[in-house]
Parts: C-alpha cells; structure tokens; sequence
C-alpha cells in the first residue's frame, strides 16, 4: 500500500497543471476505491522567482522557492521583515505575478479562470487594516458579504456570530472609532465572514489579548479538523506557531526549513522555535551552499519525491521529511487508531476520489460566479457613503463648483467703478463747473464733462503738468486736458471746415494721457471716452435742431449677427469658465481616489473578494457621474438664471457637452491616481495641468491669437473642442449639425475613451 501511494504522489508532483493530473490518479487508484483529495495540497509553490526595480539593479525578493500546503491544515509562515513574506502571500492570490514559476491553488493554476481565488474561496485578511472608517461594522460586512456573493439574511447570521467570537462591540460602531485591537479583530471577522476554503492571514493575532488569541487559535483548528479549511498564517508571535501543523521558516526569498514544529525542536533539541530560526539562519549566513539549508534552491523542482509527513490531529509526528516536504497529511487519533502506517488502509483518508477539487468544477463554477449587479450595489454603497459621511468632500462636491462660478461672474467683465481721473479744464481755471441744456456753444468742454461716467473720481489741476504728474505718482489712471479757448475752436472748426488752421484745430481737441500698464482699465477708459464724445456732439446738434447723425463717425455698425452689442468679457469666457470649473473640479475629486484605496490595502483587499479593476473603476465612474450631475444642474442655473447669460441654441446640448466634460475630467483623475503612487505626486500633476490646458484651450483668450504651433497643440487639448462648441451652442445657437459642435462632441468623448483605456493599461500593469 506504501508503494502504491508514493507512486500516485508521484504523478501528481509531476503534473504541470494539477487538473490534468485527475486521470492518472484515476488510473492509480488502489482497488478499495477510496480517494486521495489530502494528497492534492490546497497551495503549490514551485520555483517561485521574484524580483523588483530594474534589471541593472535588481532587488530579488522570492529566490526558487518552493512551498507545499496541505489541505485541511494551518501552515505558519514565519520570517522577520523584508523576507518575502507579504509578497509569497500576494503572489498566492494572484495579486502579484511571479517573474518565473508556477503557483497552483485549490485545485488549479493561480489566476485561471473558476479556481475561486480571487474570490468567495479565499478568505484575505491583509497586514494593514484594509477597512473603510466611515463604515460601522454591519456595512463593513454587508459589503464583503455582497461581494462573496452571500445573501443579506447570511450576512447577518455570520455577523452575528462573529460579533460574539470576537468580542466586538456594537454592530453600529463606526471602525475609525475603534480600538487598534478592535479594528484588527473586524478585518479578522471581514476574513472569516464568507467560511471561504483557504484562509490567508496576515498576522490576526497582534493586538489582541492572550485569551481572545487562544481563542482564535482554537477556531482556527476547528476549521482546519472539522471543516478541512486550508490556514495560512504569519505571526508576530512566533511561539503560537507551535499550534500549526506545519511551517515555513523563512529568511531572504528562501526557506530555511518547511517542517513541522514538534520536528524541528525534535531534529535541533531545542524548546521553541526562535531558537530554531536563530540557528538556521546563521548556518544559512555561513553556508556556502544554499542547498544545506533549502533542498528546493539547490537544483531547481526535484523529480524524486521525498516520503511525506504525517502529523496526527494532536500534533504528534509519525513521519518526516525535512526542509521541503511535499506533502502533508492529517491522520485521525480518534479511538487510538492510526489512518495510515505499514500495516494501515489507505481506506482511512476521506473523502473519495469524487471529491477530489480538479475533477469536477462544474457545480464549484456556478457557486463562484458573482453577479455583476451585486457586486456594483456594494461598490456604490461603499462610495456614495464616503463622500455622504465626508463632510469637506460633501462640501467639495456640490458648495465648489457655486462658490467659483458666482465669484467668475461677480468679479470678471465687469466695468471698473472708482477709477480715478485728472482733468485739467484752463475754459474755468481747473475748477468744477456746470452747464445749462440747451443750443448754445458757452463751456462746451463742461458740457463734455457732465456727459462722462459718474462712476470716475474726478481730480481737478491748474494746469496739464500737474494732471500728468498725478498719472506718473499712481494718483489717477488719466489725464485729460481742455485748452482755455476750447468752445470757440470748437465752434471755429465746426464752421470753418476744411480752411480752418491748425492752430484752431489743436485747440478744439481734448487732450489724453493714460497708464497702459493696465490694458484692460486703459482700454475700458479710452472706450468710454470716445463714446462720451459721441454722445456730446449727438446731444448738441439735438438741441440746435440739427440732424444728430451728423456727429457719427461715417462708419455705421448695424445689429451683430451673433452675440449681442452690449456683450462684455463675460459672455466670452463663461462656456470656458464653466467647462474648465466641472472638468477640473472631477479631476480633483478622483485624481487620490484609487491612491487612497491602494494605500489603505482597500483595492487589494477588494481585489482579492473577487472584484476586479474593471469593476472598481466601473463603480468609481458611476459615482463621481452621479456627483457631476448635481454639479452641472447647480452651476448652469446659477449661469443661466442667475446671472442670466443667455443662451440662444439647445439646453440639452449645453448640458451634454457640460456632463462629458465633466466625465472627461473623472477620467483624467483616474489616470493621475492610477500612474501617481502617492497623494503627494498626485497634486503637482492635477494642479500642474490646470494652467497649461485652461491658458491654451481658448478660455480667456481666442487661440487665433497664439502662435502657429500652440494653435495646433490647443486643438488637440480636452478643453478646447468643447469649449468652442459650447460657445457656439450659447452664442450662435447652433445645432448639432455644425461642425464647431459636433466635433467638441467626438473630441471629448474621444479623450474619455482614452484617458479610461490608458487608466485600465496601468492599474492591469500595476498589478503584476
């Protein structure tokens, strides 16, 4: 019987892939009929290579380990920091890639399809806290248990059940308002939630008190006996380890040894194990061939098989087999029968061939297939919930986006008030005067002067140097001078007509001085001037019964096709304004969303429950679009009603292209939280794109006024399509059939779909 199990060991440890392995076990099958599902471990290392940084400089992290975990038994997994432990783990579950070598995993190759793992088959309780503080600890289950694909009524049954095991507090709690010891117990509880097959924890037991720890210890091998749960465990505690069946010493991508702990004290005649560890790392250290002390490094896979070990369920050794066991197998002590031995039937081991996990996952298949609506209905929860439970985001979200639209239209392209003017009138002595209505041709420059904008502080001067003087102190922002025979030169020039001198004529001009350091205030300025002028020799031709047309400019400028003869800077810059505000607003409100879930161990832990990166994204998009549309409806009512900017062509059309906008600038965050590892690399990027693309997208100045190249970098910019489009749908009225319109359209929707595939590319990159 011995012979005829060492040969099926055999034909499974020579398989490559453990599900091709089912028919030759089929064909060894001894003549009882009874199965070896223990033969087939629940974890298979083999050859494992792992390395970060470049390949000039690399940093090897799993050296050609070898690892076997048995199913239905706790393997400890010990090791100081740094050694590989964490990244074994993630290569485990697949959330990680191997550089070479093979990991199988209950029953097939990690990360094939329908192995479960990811997913509802493996229970992930990661080394940091990897837990949602704004949630209480019955969403924190409902949420895993959403994703595993249990129902509700489970759901609180296993929770209730937990919550008394554990010694949790109220089911209300929030878990940022826990205990450390409390909140290691909830991610301890969030991994035991589903009863999946394989349970990999990340020392469970730190912070936690000497009682509540033999307790889990004792649940532990209550699965692992009655259940034939699979445990892999890394301690800080690496006395509690005893209580495993097995091992793995580990130092420097390498095991030491791969035993069991009654084994090791026995082989080294030492009474804990971190004497143990102690020893073999300095022969390790001094050792010249690695193949002393990890049989798995020396030669690469070993063809020969060693003989396996058995450990009964009390822990007592019957066979060995050190460093790299392949196998381990639990034998029962019930009525002081061995199951297995010289003179045993291998009759003993349960359950039969029929059970055995690569024989047959069709019914598995169908258990393990989460629907994608059940998964998205956890996601969204878990996001509406963080931004509802987070005040200043809250506040982010839907107060931002009002606050800067009414500051842009309170603060730009309105007229300046308070500008300060010199005049200098020698017609009174550089006095204030006054005019009466009516035709006569008395201080006509204070008939000028009374038709100027009430809004401007005027100074009066003696004479024009004092009123230069006053623009070159900063004091005013012009001067205007009047010379002392200014209405008679002005009648003469009216009269005279072409034969008047020039004298009469540099007498009937009114002088200016400005300060163009600001364009913006002198330009304003001088318009008002002119148009005063207008409006002084139209009033008095009006009033000595003279056609008023007469005082025009012979340049008549009729209605304007487009837009409005009153329109100011505003109109201009408002459909770039309010495009720039939602797509930047989006950016700043995902650019640390999937930053901020990797750095809390979220992301892997979710990943790990079965949902993939795709589905996260999915969640993240439907979220924020949902946040964007609150934001668009407030901000277009505030532009459209408020402040009443017309709109001449389609709501819808300028709500679309808002909304896509809005998606766009989402999209463009999540590449940023994608490519950027922390927050702090995450702002200078978001903040860093803010300038470039509002200064060269046409939103404070026409593009036609850039230079050729940047015309041509700006059309390909994600503001700028659409911001020309939007203009025109509010300006122009235009529909969706002109090009300016549609292309902002395909323009944006085309950065969205690129700015998601890229973000996909690198988080699938990321992950390897």
């Amino acid at each position: 019987m011995v012979t005829n199990f060492s040969r099926d060991m055999h034909t499974i440890e020579k398989c490559e892939n453990m599900k091709s392995c089912s028919k030759s076990v089929e064909r060894n099958m001894d003549s009882s009929g009874q199965a070896y599902n223990q033969m087939q471990p629940a974890v298979s290392v083999r050859n494992a290579f792992k390395q970060y940084g470049s390949k000039s400089k690399p940093n090897p992290v799993l050296l050609n380990l070898n690892m076997t975990v048995a199913k239905g038994t706790i393997y400890g997994l010990l090791g100081a920091s740094g050694c590989g432990k964490t990244t074994l783990l993630s290569c485990i579950v697949n959330r990680r890639k191997l550089d070479s070598g093979k990991i199988w995993i209950l029953g097939g190759e990690s990360g094939t399809k329908d192995v479960g793992a990811p997913g509802k088959r493996v229970g992930y309780m990661p080394q940091e806290l990897a837990l949602y503080g704004e949630f209480t600890i019955k969403e924190t289950m409902l949420y895993f248990g959403w994703i595993f694909g249990m129902k509700t009524n489970k759901i609180y049954e296993r929770l209730q059940f937990l919550l008394d095991f554990l010694d949790l507090p109220s089911q209300n709690r929030f878990i940022k308002n826990l205990s450390g010891g409390q909140q290691r117990r909830v991610s301890f509880a969030v991994a035991l939630l589903h009863d999946p097959d394989l349970l990999i924890l990340d020392e469970p037991t730190v912070g936690v008190d000497p009682l509540l720890r033999q307790n889990i210890w004792n649940h532990l091998s209550h699965l692992s006996k009655t259940a034939q749960k699979t445990i892999i465990i890394t301690t800080h505690y690496i006395e509690e380890a005893r209580q495993a069946h097995m091992i793995g010493l580990m130092r420097s991508g390498r095991f030491l040894a791969e035993e069991s702990p009654q084994t090791l004290m026995a082989m080294y005649s030492c009474t804990n194990l971190e004497s143990i560890f102690l020893k073999l790392s300095r022969k390790q250290g001094t050792s010249n061939e690695v193949s002393e002390l990890n049989i798995s490094s020396s030669s690469g896979f070993r063809n020969k098989l060693d003989a396996p070990v058995y450990i009964s369920q009390d822990s007592g050794v019957i066979g060995l087999n050190f460093y790299q066991s392949k196998e381990v197998l639990i034998t029962s002590s019930n009525n002081n029968q061995s199951s297995f031995g010289l003179n045993g039937s291998i009759s003993a081991l349960v359950p039969n061939l029929r059970d055995i996990q690569f024989d047959d996952f069709s019914e598995e298949k169908s258990m393990n297939k989460v629907t994608f609506r059940r998964k998205q209905r956890a996601l969204l929860k878990k996001n509406f919930l963080r931004i509802w439970r987070n005040l200043p985001i809250l506040l982010f979200c839907f107060l931002a986006p009002i606050v800067q639209i009414v500051i842009f239209c309170l603060a730009i392209g309105r007229d300046p008030h308070g500008l300060t003017l010199a005049i200098a009138n020698m017609e009174v002595n550089g006095t204030e005067c006054n005019f009466e209505p009516g035709c006569h041709f008395q201080r006509l420059s204070c008939r000028y002067l009374s038709l100027l904008n009430p809004s401007y502080l005027r100074q009066y001067h003696n004479d024009s140097e004092s009123a230069i003087e006053a623009v070159k102190t900063g004091q005013a922002w012009a001067a205007i001078y009047f010379n002392a025979n200014f209405s008679v030169a002005m009648v003469g020039r009216m009269l005279l007509g072409r034969t008047a001198s020039d004298e009469v004529l540099d007498q009937s001009e009114i002088q200016m001085w400005f300060d163009l350091s600001n364009q913006q205030i002198s330009s304003l300025m001088n318009r008002d001037i002119q148009m005063t002028y207008l409006d002084f020799s139209q009033g008095l031709l009006k009033d000595c019964d003279n056609n008023p047309k007469l005082g025009n400019v012979p340049i008549r400028t009729n209605e304007p096709i487009y837009g409005s003869s009153t329109s100011t800077f505003t109109d201009f810059a408002v459909p770039g304004i309010v495009l720039t505000i939602i797509f930047f607003l989006a950016v700043a409100l995902t650019a640390t969303t999937l930053i901020v879930e990797r750095a809390e161990g979220l992301w892997d832990r979710s990943w790990v429950a079965g949902v993939s990166s795709s589905e996260i994204l999915f969640s993240q998009v439907i979220t924020q679009f949902v946040a964007m549309c609150g934001q668009t409806a407030l901000v277009l009512i505030f532009v459209l009603v408020v402040f009443r900017i017309s709109c001449i062509g389609s709501t819808f059309l300028a709500i679309g292209i808002t909304l896509l906008q809005g998606m766009n600038g989402m999209c463009f965050g999540f590449l940023i939280s994608a490519i950027c590892e922390t927050e702090h690399s995450a702002f200078p990027l978001a903040i860093g794109s803010f300038y470039p693309i509002m200064l060269l997208s046409g939103v404070v100045w026409p593009i036609e006024g850039m230079p050729l190249i940047l015309r041509y970098i700006s059309y390909f910019l994600p503001l700028t399509q659409a911001t020309t489009a939007f203009r025109s749908v509010l300006a122009r009225g235009w529909g969706l059939c002109e090009p300016e319109v549609y292309l902002g359209y395909i323009s944006t929707v085309s950065w969205i779909i690129l700015f998601l595939v890229i973000t996909l590319v690198v988080l699938k990159y990321k992950r390897m």
